[in-house]
């Protein structure tokens, strides 16, 4: 885990997985931070976020829930998702691990403006210069629509042409778009995962495999 120290990874997470029963979502940020790996969580809404820093509070004191508005680390554009990251940024350098609910603070709106979680993250992970962006579904990774077998690793391109494949349900379209052009900005890698299964933040810190489907620069070959 030596080699992604200084790093930051972002994980784009559900409620379903935060708070399954024997999930070690917590103890996997946990040791992340420990590890001086730098881990930032996009929340699916924020209630979402809200309830997710009470459970890694409960084990380590470091998370902090944040909002679009504030910092405006996610002002609203007309086109996209924008990441002013330096709060971010901040905060990870000094130990905390950062919730962010996927609103973008709107000049001239009273309330914060509801935008997509998956593509939060994709924008957060490329802004930040994250060495990973893992976005948990309850699917466990892509499944090639014509044998339904899991796809190990996607090129950019392939997981684009996947996400516009109307046989792929539509959440994990976004995931996977999400994913791909996240990895196009400069991610080293994104993953779909299904974030119940025990330690699926870390397994590929630990261990030279990946679980569920990977999306980086290798080339994915149909049968």
């Amino acid at each position: 885990m030596d080699v992604f120290a200084g790093k930051a990874i972002v994980v784009r997470v559900d409620d379903e997985s935060v708070h399954a029963a024997g999930s070690t979502f917590a103890e996997d940020l946990q040791l992340l931070a420990e590890a001086h790996v730098r881990p930032i969580v996009v929340a699916p809404d924020a209630a979402g976020a809200r309830s997710i820093v009470r459970a890694i509070n409960r084990s380590a004191n470091v998370a902090v829930a944040l909002s679009g508005s504030d910092a405006a680390i996610l002002p609203q554009t007309p086109g996209g998702v924008r990441v002013q990251a330096g709060l971010l940024q901040t905060l990870t350098t000094a130990g905390y691990i950062p919730v962010i609910e996927p609103t973008a603070f709107a000049v001239f709106c009273a309330d914060d403006q509801r935008v997509a979680a998956d593509d939060v993250a994709g924008a957060v992970a490329a802004a930040v210069d994250a060495v990973r962006a893992i976005f948990f579904h309850a699917a466990g990774g892509v499944a090639d629509p014509k044998t339904q077998a899991l796809i190990n690793e996607l090129t950019p391109a392939e997981a684009l042409a996947l996400a516009d494949d109307a046989r792929v349900p539509a959440d994990l379209r976004a995931a996977i778009r999400a994913a791909a052009l996240g990895v196009r900005s400069g991610v080293s890698a994104a993953q779909i995962v299904d974030g119940r299964i025990a330690h699926a933040t870390i397994v590929e810190f630990m261990t030279a495999q990946h679980v569920g489907t990977q999306v980086t620069g290798g080339i994915y070959l149909a049968a």
